[in-house]
């Protein structure tokens, strides 16, 4: 299934080839990659990104192996120290999520500063180390930025006898209505990892035309979760599947008082004692989210039936050797034919690894210059149309002016 797990250790570097598109009407901008990039929003968007001028070179050794890469990168990667402020968030069930905004931004910030939540994937928060680079690199940029840690994940409260999966976004609309009644003049965009991903382009798709945001990030989506659950099993996976299970049981012990009287088709000591994200999903969060089946969650809770819906602009990475989130997985098709859509594919990277670029291999993934430089990019642009209207509603007002006169 989905994992949020980061990553391990990479080898020689890639060699450079042309890049991958799906159109020949425009000249890439950039050179020399390796990179697959496709999407209805390609010539646009691509422009934007200068990280993509130089070759994608996976750092020697490390990124030989996709699991070396992935544990590597979940073990060895720094930890930016950031001073964080923890606001929990009370929702409509009673339930609570915790948000951790930087320290000191909202009297350093204009209220008008650009917004982002960032989304970390399965068991994740903001103490993962690329939640932390991402936050780090976006609040350097005079960005307000706030991690929305699922409920029971980095130390959030859970205060009813259910937590979060891949179906529900029933926080995600709160957390969403709550910042932005917070920051009314901010532009709101989002980055979500993994299972964070997966929620976040399911949200995107759900809410199509009414969408808040201005645009979004999907990094190692699993996209078809039940693909992304065939391969979770298969060979070395299973090293994957026994830790995420191992987190998941963790927080569901903890919180164990709460679940001691749940009936019908819950399953509490299989799910303590789970051995598998398939069997804690069957004993638990398939019941608490209404399916009939583990097979069921997972086919009505991937975000690739979600992509065709997207009306906001969306940039999706993806590692071609991921082991949890399957390149086959990626819904390609919907990808091209979306106008708001781009998707950028690395032939390296593992699992929330990408140790590749300057920083490598204990600073960033590879991964944060290039969404910097999207979002930053949609930033100006709604600057500029802001810029624009106001022009026009100023000259509008002069020539009634006039007009009075």
């Amino acid at each position: 299934m989905v994992s949020c797990l980061p990553a391990f250790l990479r080898l020689r570097p890639i060699a450079s080839l042309n890049v991958t598109t799906t159109t020949t009407t425009k000249a890439m901008p950039s050179p020399a990659h390796s990179l697959e990039v496709i999407g209805g929003e390609r010539d646009a968007f691509l422009p934007a990104l200068r990280t993509l001028d130089r070759p994608y070179n996976a750092f020697p050794v490390i990124c030989w192996n996709r699991h070396i890469e992935t544990i590597f990168a979940a073990f060895f990667r720094s930890l930016p120290d950031v001073r964080l402020k923890r606001e929990c968030l009370r929702t409509k069930d009673n339930g609570s999520v915790a948000l951790d905004w930087v320290s000191g931004d909202h009297e350093r910030l204009p209220p008008d500063s650009p917004l982002l939540i960032l989304l970390p994937g399965l068991t994740g928060g903001s103490g993962d180390t690329y939640v932390r680079h991402m936050l780090l690199r976006a609040s350097n940029k005079q960005w307000r930025v706030v991690v929305f840690n699922s409920r029971g994940c980095a130390d959030s409260p859970v205060t009813t006898p259910q937590f979060y999966s891949a179906s529900f976004l029933g926080d995600m609309h709160e957390v969403v209505a709550h910042v932005s009644t917070r920051y009314p003049k901010a532009k709101l965009y989002a980055v979500g990892w993994s299972l964070g991903a997966n929620i976040l382009v399911r949200y995107l798709g759900q809410e199509s035309h009414s969408c808040p945001f201005s645009g979004a990030v999907s990094l190692c989506n699993p996209f078809n979760l039940v693909i992304s659950d065939e391969d979770f099993h298969k060979g070395f996976n299973n090293v994957y599947d026994k830790a995420l299970t191992s987190a998941l049981c963790k927080i569901f012990k903890k919180h164990a008082l709460l679940f001691e009287d749940m009936g019908g088709e819950y399953n509490i000591p299989s799910t303590a004692n789970a051995k598998s994200v398939r069997e804690f999903d069957e004993g638990l969060t398939r019941v608490s989210f209404g399916f009939k089946s583990v097979d069921d969650y997972y086919s009505n809770s991937s975000s690739s039936d979600s992509i065709k819906h997207v009306r906001i602009p969306l940039l999706c990475i993806q590692a071609e050797n991921d082991p949890i989130a399957p390149s086959r997985g990626i819904p390609r098709e919907d990808i091209k034919a979306n106008p708001n859509c781009l998707l950028i594919v690395t032939p390296k990277g593992g699992h929330l690894g990408w140790v590749a670029g300057a920083e490598a291999p204990l600073g960033a993934p590879w991964t944060d210059p290039v969404v910097m430089d999207f979002l930053e990019h949609l930033e100006r642009g709604s600057l500029e149309t802001s810029c624009s209207d106001l022009k026009v509603a100023k000259q509008g007002s002069e020539d009634l002016h006039q007009l009075e006169v």
